[in-house]
């Protein structure tokens, strides 16, 4: 009577040959396999992550940043009173609000590989507390009595140029929009229709932003670099690798660099792993599952998704079956809806 089986996609549970799910399946080939959708929105988000360099180089940036600072104890001081001296300036120039429970004292957040969503986390407290950030920085760099030293003066070259801006908010735009869809995934009571919608609601937000979002991020990016004086980067400049011959390298521009090599990539790679771990297969019989729920008096019921489920178990229903299927239906539904103690269900 096993119809289905789920859990994470570890190679020992998923695996063709050996997996937990190929030996159920080689017993019960009408026991589907549904991936954990919320661990394999985590696997497309660190797909992404690792294949592309630049990406996976601002990660190790953005992770350092938070060990350098949050190391020692004091190092937190100092970023504690650099917030505090900041606080009262942006106050002055109305650049914060006031009000109860705002402007408190926070810290970087760290990020973790298993909960990858968390890194939105670290990439919006990075890019609230810059300022903070960068005079900590500069501190651990100037003081010779500080471990680090190296890794505090390389990160202070580092962030300050518009290429790490322009990943910490390209970043901040993508795991925005996957870390809504990881919250939703975890919700208890969250019910299958509304996760599949979500899901698509999320690939289209990744597809607009492909197609008509890139100068309002490039704004954004040039905006923000103004305060701490950090150099934009010319878009008709030449754009030129570390490491690699001038001569050799190809001659492409700013502006194609991180428009196609960069902007556009990412975000193919994004959708194009979405795609392939929300495959048409898994919504389609979660979507039909859905269909049997008598919920709101049976809102959910659609007889042709219905007929559609049973073809996918030909164990389970033959030839006859399925053409008397319909009409079983109907009168299931008719008969389902007389009796007023199966409208309340919850």
């Amino acid at each position: 009577m096993l119809r289905g089986q789920g859990y994470d996609g570890a190679s020992n549970m998923r695996g063709e040959l050996n997996g937990l799910k190929t030996k159920i399946l080689n017993k019960y080939p009408e026991a589907f396999y549904i991936h954990c959708f919320a661990h394999q929105l985590q696997l497309a988000l660190v797909f992404v992550a690792k294949e592309n360099e630049d990406v996976a180089n601002f990660f190790i940036n953005a992770s350092s940043l938070v060990n350098l600072i949050g190391s020692l104890c004091k190092r937190c001081d100092v970023f504690r009173e650099k917030q505090q001296e900041q606080i009262p300036k942006a106050l002055d120039v109305c650049n914060l609000e006031k009000g109860k429970r705002l402007n408190q004292e926070s810290s970087l957040m760290r990020s973790c590989d298993t909960r990858w969503n968390s890194h939105y986390g670290t990439i919006v407290s990075i890019i609230v507390m810059f300022e903070a950030v960068l005079e900590v920085v500069e501190w651990t760099k100037n003081d010779r009595n500080q471990d680090n030293l190296g890794e505090a003066t390389r990160l202070f070259k580092d962030i300050q140029t518009f290429d790490f801006v322009f990943h910490l908010f390209l970043m901040r735009l993508i795991l925005g929009i996957t870390n809504e869809l990881s919250h939703a995934l975890q919700k208890n009571d969250q019910d299958i229709v509304n996760v599949m919608t979500l899901v698509e609601v999320c690939k289209q937000r990744l597809q607009s932003l492909k197609d008509d979002d890139f100068e309002d991020l490039f704004h954004d990016v040039e905006k923000f670099c103004e305060e701490p004086d950090i150099i934009v980067s010319n878009m008709e400049d030449l754009h030129f690798i570390l490491g690699k011959s001038r001569c050799k390298a190809p001659k492409i521009t700013n502006f194609h660099c991180y428009l196609v090599d960069l902007y556009f990539q990412v975000l193919d790679m994004q959708l194009k792993e979405l795609n392939d771990h929300f495959n048409e297969e898994n919504t389609e019989l979660l979507l039909c599952m859905a269909c049997l729920s008598p919920v709101n008096n049976f809102a959910s019921f659609d007889k042709a998704k219905i007929v559609l489920l049973a073809q996918l178990y030909p164990q389970g229903f033959d030839r006859m079956d399925l053409i008397n299927l319909p009409i079983q239906l109907d009168n299931y539904i008719h008969d389902m809806k007389m009796h007023g103690e199966f409208s309340s269900l919850r």
